[in-house]
């Protein structure tokens, strides 16, 4: 039987391993690069144009002036990063229990964006769209 200091030492080495760090670099060096003050307000004034652009696209779906078709077969730049849910969403006739049932049909994930789409997901987005 173990004397309690001995216990304790046994203890103490688990501790050690435990913490101890995996066979890995410390990295001082940031993950990121560092950006100045204009790149990031460039970025920023990109991103704000691409979500006002892609809100005035919305809209148009959703006022009927455009096909969801229209957009799906040939993607405007703004609609890249847009998820496929997002643009179904602003179609008329289309809330969220009928626009997720499509997407499980044609088996596109929710989170899928219009770039990421297949040829196979795209065309049967467009066949079920269509109909």
């Amino acid at each position: 039987m173990l004397h309690s200091d001995a216990r304790k030492r046994i203890a103490s080495a688990n501790l050690v391993c435990i913490m101890a760090p995996v066979n890995q670099p410390i990295s001082i060096v940031p993950q990121t690069p560092e950006r100045s003050q204009q790149q990031r307000m460039d970025a920023l004034r990109r991103a704000n144009d691409i979500r006002s652009e892609r809100a005035r696209l919305k809209e148009a779906l959703r006022n009927g002036d455009i096909a969801i078709s229209d957009v799906l077969s040939d993607p405007p730049a703004c609609v890249a990063t847009a998820k496929v849910l997002d643009l179904v969403l602003a179609v008329p006739k289309y809330g969220r229990v009928k626009a997720n049932k499509l997407l499980e049909r044609c088996r596109v994930s929710s989170s899928k964006t219009v770039n990421g789409l297949t040829p196979r997901q795209r065309k049967e987005l467009l066949d079920m769209l269509s109909s």
